[in-house]
């Protein structure tokens, strides 16, 4: 089984890799070519920074994004995105101005308003509860760190929450897409599971 990480200069590459081995994965590839990710079996698509900055990373890459929807939209093979990289899957952000996203799960992506006195960014370990028979996703705590979240437009396509002053969305996904808020590499224990289980997964 081989597994694409895409490399568009907006992840955490070095340390979703590790996560993914420590989960068990053997053929991880990191990649910015689309040939490679049109031959994978399972995609990673990571991302740190603005929602803005990502989406332009990962256009910039002639072919990368009609290779990811053929592979995963057309021929349904799993794919995880974690912090923006889940965030990327919405129709657009609004961080800088208003910027289109994938659009392959319905939503937006907006700043974090708590509704109590708390800080932004959602920073650190907090409770993932996730919606009965939700896939991959479990209850326990994971590692956070985000100041936008996704606000789904769709109830059914929320996975899990996280309460920070509001409920927020841990996870995300239909069919074959999953997105996490969390960074399961930073998340210890309750990453490397998360990550063993999208790795058996088979939507």
């Amino acid at each position: 089984m081989s597994l694409a990480l895409i490399d568009y200069g907006a992840g955490n590459l070095h340390s979703v890799h590790n996560a993914l081995r420590a989960a068990g994965a053997v053929d991880v590839v990191v990649t910015a070519d689309p040939d490679m990710v049109a031959n994978a079996d399972r995609i990673v698509l990571p991302g740190v920074g603005a929602f803005a900055h990502c989406f332009e990373a990962l256009s910039a890459i002639d072919g990368m994004i009609d290779a990811m929807e053929r592979k995963v939209l057309s021929d349904g093979i799993p794919f995880l995105g974690i912090c923006v990289g889940m965030q990327l899957l919405a129709d657009a952000g609004v961080e800088h101005g208003k910027t289109k996203g994938l659009g392959w799960i319905k939503g937006t992506v907006r700043a974090i308003e708590p509704l109590a006195d708390l800080k932004v960014p959602h920073m650190g370990w907090n409770d993932v509860t996730p919606k009965t028979g939700a896939p991959l996703v479990e209850s326990g705590e994971a590692y956070f760190l985000h100041g936008y979240h996704f606000d789904a437009e769709n109830a059914e396509d929320i996975l899990a929450t996280s309460d920070h002053g509001g409920s927020l969305v841990a996870a995300i996904g239909r069919d074959n897409i999953i997105g996490v808020q969390f960074h399961p590499e930073k998340s210890q224990t309750y990453g490397i599971n998360f990550l063993k289980r999208f790795l058996e997964w088979k939507p």
